[in-house]
């Protein structure tokens, strides 16, 4: 017997379609509450970054322009119009793209580990950078106010929130985002009819003016990258809003950015040969009776520009552990809205790491040294993997190249600009983006090291010896329903582990065995299992196939499998106890997990052995793989194995009488 189905219990919800993907009211105020929060807070700090001493003209016309066609270029024609694309069943992000181009060479594994790692650094850059620059304009007011102790406890508090998850949040801020972004054009435009002139800035010669004949104007692009430093987590989060939905809504957001821009460029044309002296050109648009109102509105908006990259960060994470590049921590799903997530893990790393960052740095201006470089990173592995996706779809080769030349050589010049950030603080993402690719890089590693060193067997010859136990009334029963979680992905083989733990290590007697394979699509929502009848009435074995961005909640679809079986009348699960059977009582059901340890008797090479010793010290501080199953604890069996690699050869041990 063998049957392939589709889970249709309460998570089918996975698969079929949600308003908030569909293009509406609802999903355009999500969207500017979730993905908008990082590139639309950036005109706190974008051009304080770029005039930071005396304000001249021809920093201030060609900063502007390069404000604007770094999000024409950028954000608009390189995410909005054409990352987007690439989407996998409706999900986004730089792992979502890897999984549809990772067949094209395994190179590309190191390409989305780098990019994944860089962005998941950013993601604790950005809360405390946007939060630090609009609580600092309370000192306009408020001289001397202890700004970064409000700063950590806004963030504790943001940090939170994220159990109640997304949907929630979005919904709470998006119509505040859409205030915030009318601010913004409302502000521009009033700087705008002050300082008509500044419109000459339209003109890209102006950029291309400050670049190459301002001194030192190329090293100010890393100021004007952090324009745009939303542009990835904006990619992220697409299975969170929908393609239609961001695209509609960057019309209105690019609009207000570009319009308060252009008004704070208004105000610094008009204080030309003066020096900032700490004033906010975004603030000093501000009338003075609105100043402690926009201050407001201008911290709520960055506490939710927070959002944007840890809602991305749960994504990246959820998708990492897919693919085998992260530990199987815990992972929830608050609302049963698709692609909607909170990892605690992360959730507590993030806020720890924002607080450190807030900690060392104190202040907004000396954030934005550390701000941007590893992001730049992470574009420019999204570049090369895009680049795949287009070979893949079969794009003209000219047309690829053409895509590689322009977008490694915009990506590439804003990486050796924001190198000058390196000694100043930028080596702290660097850093994290270190420690964070090692861990990633180890999980992979010992992945392959694992499955290479997996002993399978053929399951066929052992069946006769499993029915034979399975009647043997002399071993006491181990369980009626004994259930193993197996890696073995061909249907005709067993881990020898598994065969070793029910026949010797210590004999498992049950009336029916079940072996559960769970085989991780490339798709994010597929749900479907495959039942295959190994002994009549003896032996079953499940195999699910889940998408990567489905939880793992084994223990509940399992149960339905049985469920369907016994509706079927495909297996009897009725306990064999004489007693309980005349009862039509329900046998018992008991897992066994089988976590492997790295045995001490090994001759591993080098590199392999400090790569199995870094991954199990890690795994001590994970919790066990039935919790990321989602098993039921009470009926589970933890059993240790070694992972022999070698057995240790020639060993002189001499007899003595």
């Amino acid at each position: 017997m063998s049957d392939t189905k589709t889970l249709v219990d309460g998570k089918a919800t996975a698969t079929a379609p949600h308003a908030h993907t569909a293009i509406s009211t609802a999903g355009l105020l999500i969207a500017l509450g979730i993905i908008y929060g990082d590139i639309g807070t950036s005109p706190l700090y974008v051009m304080k970054a770029i005039v930071p001493e005396v304000i001249t003209q021809d920093l201030v016309y060609g900063g502007i322009s390069a404000v604007l066609w770094t999000l024409t270029l950028q954000t608009t024609i390189k995410y909005v119009l054409l990352t987007l694309n690439a989407d996998n069943n409706g999900e986004g992000g730089i792992f979502s793209l890897y999984a549809l181009v990772r067949r094209r060479g395994a190179w590309l594994s190191a390409v989305a580990i780098i990019g994944g790692a860089a962005l998941l650094a950013d993601g604790v850059i950005t809360p405390p950078i946007s939060v630090s620059s609009a609580i600092e304009g309370l000192e306009a007011v408020y001289p001397g106010i202890p700004t970064m102790y409000i700063v950590i406890a806004i963030l504790c508090g943001l940090f939170l929130l994220q159990s109640f998850g997304t949907q929630i949040v979005g919904k709470a801020f998006g119509p505040i985002m859409f205030l915030w972004f009318t601010m913004l054009a409302v502000l521009g435009v009033h700087g705008i009819v002050q300082h008509p002139e500044i419109l000459k800035a339209l003109n890209p010669y102006y950029a291309y003016n400050m670049l190459v004949n301002t001194p030192g104007g190329f090293w100010l692009l890393g100021a004007v990258f952090l324009c745009t430093t939303g542009a990835e987590a904006l990619y992220s989060d697409l299975g969170h809003c929908g393609k239609g939905n961001i695209r509609i809504s960057w019309v209105f957001v690019k609009a207000c950015l570009v319009l308060n821009y252009f008004g704070q460029g208004g105000w610094l044309v008009a204080h030309a040969g003066e020096q900032l002296n700490g004033r906010n050109p975004f603030f000093a648009l501000m009338p003075e009776w609105f100043l402690l109102i926009g201050i407001g509105i201008a911290t709520i908006a960055a506490i939710i520009a927070s959002q944007a990259l840890i809602t991305g960060s749960f994504t990246l994470v959820a998708e990492a552990i897919r693919l085998n590049m992260w530990p199987k921590v815990r992972l929830n799903y608050p609302t049963d809205v698709k692609g909607q997530l909170y990892v605690p893990s992360m959730n507590r790393l993030l806020l720890l790491g924002c607080i450190a960052v807030v900690l060392y740095f104190q202040r907004s201006e000396h954030m934005e040294a550390a701000y941007g470089l590893a992001i730049t990173i992470t574009m420019l592995m999204t570049t090369l993997l895009l680049s795949m996706w287009l070979r893949a779809k079969r794009v003209a080769l000219p047309l690829i190249a053409l895509f590689v030349l322009v977008y490694g050589g915009i990506e590439g010049s804003f990486l050796v600009a924001n190198l000058i950030k390196f000694p100043h603080g930028g080596w702290v993402s660097v850093a994290i983006s270190l420690c964070l690719i090692s861990v990633m890089y180890i999980w992979l590693r010992a992945y392959f090291i694992k499955r290479r060193l997996t002993e399978f067997v053929k399951i066929e010859p052992y069946m006769d010896a499993l029915k034979e136990l399975s009647n043997d009334e002399t071993v006491p029963k181990y369980a009626t329903h004994l259930v193993f979680m197996s890696s073995a992905e061909r249907q005709s083989e067993i881990e020898s582990k598994i065969i070793y733990s029910i026949f010797q290590k210590r004999p498992k007697r049950a009336d029916i065995y079940w072996f559960v394979h769970v085989d991780t699509t490339d798709e994010p929502y597929t749900m479907e299992y495959k039942v295959t009848e190994l002994a009549q009435n003896d032996a079953f074995r499940v195999t699910f196939r889940l998408g990567f961005r489905v939880e793992q909640r084994i223990n509940l679809y399992f149960r339905k499998v049985v469920e369907d079986l016994v509706r079927n009348k495909e297996v009897d699960i009725t306990s064999r106890y004489e007693s309980l059977s005349k009862q039509h009582v329900t046998g018992d059901f008991r897992f066994v997990v089988l976590e492997k340890f790295l045995s001490v008797e090994n001759e591993l090479p080098f590199v392999e052995n400090l790569v199995m010793q870094a991954y199990f010290y890690i795994k001590q501080f994970i919790a066990s793989e039935d919790k990321y199953f989602g098993l039921d604890t009470s009926s589970v069996k933890i059993e240790k194995v070694p992972l022999i690699i070698t057995p240790t050869r020639n060993v002189s041990l001499k007899r003595v009488y």
